[in-house]
């Protein structure tokens, strides 16, 4: 069986950046490209989609090649099979959902499973009830689910999402971002998505890449990205580990509930857990703390055993990043070099890591 691939190497000169990037992304799930106003990450969605056109490009998305400089290739952006969900849905305005949705699909090759991919869509989006609306008809947060099933329609190869949440507030986010995560997670579609917003980063994406000013700072699982040195200046406060754990006690008296993970367990507020149920959290470096002993009588409750794997400087010089493994998991921490001297720490102690506080994605 022939292994799918996708590349995008592409440079565009911009009056304030160049855009020079070289990725190879996955094909399945979603890959978050994150990054400052201004890094970039708009153009270089367009110039995947066809709308820009960029130099010494090679622009290949599951082996069809879309773009290639050296043999001047360069396929136009309607014939690209692609979807493309913009800051606002733009539906059009003197069509019903049903029309809107009808129009996207004469794109497609195959009428037939388009028309089952975008059936399929209409149920994940849960947007049936919306069909005959007018579009006027609809709240900003259906709109955008509604966009989103356009974008579908088509049946494309690659779903382009340019920050579709940024004009929502954060009820409306919160109401569009289940259906993002069950189209992930059902259809198998690779997809883009820009945003400047970490917590959709963390919650939506499997891969990222982090662009500065059109560079490519630093990709891959969005596991390691999080906790990569080379990431940290990129990332600042949002360095950290992302872990999953499972649910294993409820504490009713408490409202709070422990997940475990490879190398300990934290408690945290219960949000309506499951007993086993999968979740992934936050841990960020700035709310780690270390000590040689185990604490006592301390507020923290959530401590375990590390080893200490690395000490690196930070972006600033009265602090230093620690690198610990606990137990298969790899965890950061962000003290001041002060502390680092006073506690005599060193590469290969055991210490322990009291987190402060922990974020459910």
């Amino acid at each position: 069986m022939t292994t799918r691939t996708s590349l995008i190497q592409c440079q565009l000169q911009r009056h304030d950046f160049n855009l020079n990037v070289n990725l190879q992304l996955p094909n399945t799930g979603i890959t978050a490209i994150y990054g400052a106003s201004g890094s970039g990450k708009t153009t270089l969605l367009r110039c995947v989609a066809g709308l820009e056109k960029p130099h010494h490009a090679s622009i290949t998305i599951n082996n069809q090649v879309w773009q290639n400089d050296r043999d001047s290739i360069f396929i136009p952006t309607w014939q690209r099979s692609i979807g493309y969900v913009f800051q606002e849905p733009s539906l059009f305005a003197h069509l019903n959902v049903a029309e809107n949705l009808k129009f996207a699909s004469q794109r497609a090759s195959s009428n037939q499973q388009s028309q089952q991919l975008l059936d399929h869509a209409i149920d994940l989006l849960s947007i049936e009830h919306l069909l005959q609306r007018q579009t006027e008809q609809l709240s900003v947060g259906e709109k955008q689910r509604v966009a989103i099933a356009r974008a579908l329609a088509s049946s494309p190869q690659l779903l382009l999402l340019d920050e579709p949440l940024s004009a929502l507030d954060q009820n409306k986010k919160e109401e569009v971002l289940p259906w993002l995560i069950r189209l992930r997670d059902d259809l198998k579609i690779p997809m883009l998505y820009v945003t400047h917003a970490m917590s959709e980063v963390t919650r939506l994406s499997q891969s990222l890449v982090i662009l500065d000013r059109g560079q490519v700072h630093t990709s891959g699982p969005i596991e390691d990205v999080l906790l990569s040195t080379g990431a940290m200046s990129a990332l600042n406060d949002e360095i950290g580990a992302l872990l999953t754990a499972n649910v294993k006690e409820i504490n009713s008296h408490w409202h709070l509930a422990r997940i475990d993970f490879e190398g300990g367990s934290l408690w945290l507020r219960n949000s309506n857990f499951q007993l086993n149920q999968v979740v992934r959290v936050r841990v960020l470096a700035k709310d780690v703390s270390i000590s040689k002993q185990l604490p006592q009588q301390s507020s923290i409750q959530n401590q375990f055993k590390g080893v200490i794997e690395q000490m690196t400087p930070d972006i600033h010089p009265s602090q230093t990043m620690i690198h610990l493994r606990c137990g298969q998991t790899p965890l950061l921490a962000r003290i001041t070099s002060r502390a680092v001297q006073t506690l005599g720490l060193q590469t290969g102690d055991t210490v322990w890591a009291q987190v402060k506080s922990v974020a459910l994605v």
